[in-house]
């Protein structure tokens, strides 16, 4: 078995596009909420989001032509040239069939569907555009990674909802374990649309202008949207081309109980964690850090921090959740949490939770690093990731030593 190092990071974000702007912005606690512009808000009671600023592909990408694809699979690619940029992984330096790359999404390329759907409303199937049907296809966030740094192996999309980018990370994980490649890109990206804002309007967990994680008063989640990409690759690759690592995957955990299709489940969550600690071959004490999945709505807050209070006792380790300043970012949310916790171990600085003001009871123990970030050394973080129908995904990230 290889060992697997984490040796880019590339974040297109709504607090800063590139690792540089994303870490700067998680360490002062910027917020990327804005009103939303990516469609018409007429008639939503909650119109806030965390929509990508400034965002111009064509300043990122080098192969891809950016009309050609869907705002999700620019992120995709974009974070990804991102990515291989902090890595210092030029042409040439792995073999393209060696190569290969897995993205997770939620909604895949939603605002594509929506735009064809009205084309369909106005003008029948005769009037949908050819060029937005061939931008359908959720495969397509993962081949345009593919298209755009030139490799030829693997190129997957996961679609495990808001779970997805660890999942991903995990698939990326055991292809360079076991020797099947020595590189691997992996993250995700979703773009804000509108089925899936009124779908969590609907379902009263979106809040109305403030995400507020852990709080007790904390009344939903806002949509988010972006594009991350890690790059991974064997301990041995990355030395024999001079690169220092930023970290170390030491391994990670995934279950699904399929109890409920919204509900979490506190149990099935812990023994997720228990898996993922087997399998990176630590124990609860050895986690520094936890990056939350974190969602700010009453049910999923309070679930993971019993499940956390189960696995690691009654004081666990300090636990933050960046959604409360990048919003909901569904598929791609694992992703800038492993991210987030990378930089906690190569910055020494935990990212805060923003918006937190009153404990709540019911979560005692709890340390969400409340409002500043904190400088403190992380040897070890678990970034964890849920999602509807019970599919958790968690990843620990180590130190290299």
């Amino acid at each position: 078995m290889q060992r697997v190092v984490v040796t880019g990071l590339g974040t297109v974000s709504s607090i800063g596009i590139g690792v540089d702007e994303f870490r700067e912005g998680l360490r002062s606690g910027r917020s990327g909420i804005s009103p939303i512009a990516s469609f018409d808000t007429t008639g939503f009671p909650h119109v806030h989001g965390g929509e990508v600023p400034d965002f111009v592909p064509e300043k990122l990408l080098r192969r891809l032509r950016p009309h050609e694809w869907g705002r999700a699979s620019q992120f995709a690619a974009s974070a990804a040239r991102l990515a291989v940029e902090d890595a210092n992984l030029a042409d040439g330096d792995v073999a393209p069939e060696r190569a290969g790359t897995v993205m997770g999404t939620t909604s895949g390329e939603s605002q594509v569907v929506e735009a064809l759907t009205a084309e369909q409303v106005n003008a029948g199937l005769p009037g949908m555009s050819a060029g937005l049907l061939r931008q359908v296809p959720a495969s397509r966030l993962a081949n345009s990674v593919s298209a755009e740094l030139g490799f030829a192996g693997e190129s997957m999309t996961v679609a495990t909802a808001c779970s997805a980018s660890n999942y991903a990370l995990g698939y990326a994980y055991d292809l360079i374990a076991t020797g099947e490649a020595d590189v691997m890109v992996a993250g995700g990206a979703d773009a804000v649309c509108r089925w899936a804002h009124a779908g969590f309007y609907r379902l009263g967990a979106l809040t109305e202008r403030v995400c507020s994680p852990f709080d007790q008063d904390r009344s939903g989640i806002l949509t988010g949207e972006g594009g991350v990409a890690l790059v991974l690759e064997s301990m041995e690759h990355a030395l024999a081309r001079g690169v220092r690592p930023h970290a170390e995957m030491l391994g990670y955990g995934l279950n699904c109980d399929a109890n409920h299709m919204v509900s979490p489940d506190a149990d099935s969550i812990a023994a997720c964690m228990v898996r993922a600690h087997t399998n990176a071959g630590i124990t609860p004490a050895d986690v520094d850090y936890i990056s939350a999945h974190g969602t700010g709505t009453p049910a999923n807050d309070l679930m993971e921090a019993q499940a956390v209070l189960q696995v690691f006792g009654d004081t666990p380790p300090p636990m933050s959740s960046i959604k409360s300043m990048l919003g909901h970012t569904m598929g791609a949310a694992s992703g800038f949490g492993a991210v987030a916790s990378t930089l906690a171990i190569t910055e020494g600085f935990l990212p805060p939770t923003m918006n937190w003001s009153t404990p709540d009871p019911d979560m005692s123990g709890i340390d969400p690093v409340p409002n500043t970030a904190r400088s403190t050394t992380v040897n070890v973080a678990q970034n964890n990731g849920f999602a509807f129908g019970g599919n958790n995904a968690i990843i620990l990230l180590g130190a290299v030593t």
